[in-house]
C-alpha cells in the first residue's frame, strides 16, 4: 500500500506541476507583451489620424565626444508628416538626409540603408546611461522616450560622427549627455 500511494502521490504532484506551469496569466501575462528586443526604445504614436513607428532608438558615444542617434522612423498612416528636430535637454541634434515620413518610407539612423543622419556635437556622452531624447513632428507634435547611450562596439562599432565638426549647435547652458 505504501508503495501505491508514493505513486500516487507522484503522479498528483506531476500533473499539478504540469498543469499550473502550463496556464499561467494566459494571452496577457507581462512577459508575453514586451517587444523590445535590442537596447533601443520603441514608440507608437497613434493620435488624430497620425500613425507612426519609432524603432530601436538610443544613442552612440562615439571617440570625438559626439552622441549619433540610431534607429527607424516609420509612418503608417495616410498622411505625410515630417520630422522637424531631435533633443535632449538644450542640446540640439544636427540633422541631415531624409526628413519627410511619407506612408511606408522609413527613415533610417545609421546602416547599410540609412537614408538620415542625427548627430549631437560635442556633449559628451557617457556609455551606459540614460537620457530623455525628445522627437518633434509637423502633425504627431512633441514625444519624449529615455534611451541608453551605448559605446562604440558590436553592432555600433562603424557608427560615426561624420565629417568635420560644425559649429556647436546647443545653447550656452547646455550639459553633456550623461
Amino acid at each position: 500500500m505504501p508503495r501505491t500511494k508514493k505513486a500516487l502521490t507522484s503522479l498528483i504532484a506531476i500533473s499539478l506541476a504540469l498543469t499550473l506551469a502550463a496556464c499561467g496569466p494566459g494571452q496577457d501575462a507581462p512577459t508575453r507583451m514586451i517587444k523590445q528586443v535590442t537596447d533601443g526604445v520603441e514608440l507608437s504614436l497613434k493620435d488624430n489620424g497620425v500613425d507612426i513607428e519609432v524603432l530601436n532608438l538610443l544613442l552612440v558615444a562615439t571617440e570625438t565626444g559626439d552622441a549619433v542617434l540610431v534607429g527607424t522612423i516609420v509612418n503608417q498612416g495616410d498622411t505625410e508628416d515630417k520630422l522637424l528636430g531631435i533633443a535632449v535637454g538644450s542640446n540640439q541634434a544636427v540633422l541631415t538626409g531624409e526628413s519627410a515620413l511619407k506612408k511606408n518610407q522609413p527613415i533610417r539612423f545609421e546602416g547599410d540603408t540609412a537614408n538620415a543622419k542625427a548627430v549631437f556635437y560635442g556633449v559628451s556622452p557617457v556609455a551606459g546611461r540614460h537620457v530623455k531624447l525628445s522627437l518633434g513632428f509637423a502633425r504627431a507634435g512633441y514625444v519624449t522616450a529615455e534611451v541608453i547611450i551605448r559605446d562604440k562596439r558590436d553592432d555600433y562599432k562603424n557608427v560615426t560622427s561624420g565629417a568635420a565638426t560644425p559649429a556647436p549647435t546647443s545653447s550656452p547652458d547646455s550639459q553633456p549627455l550623461q
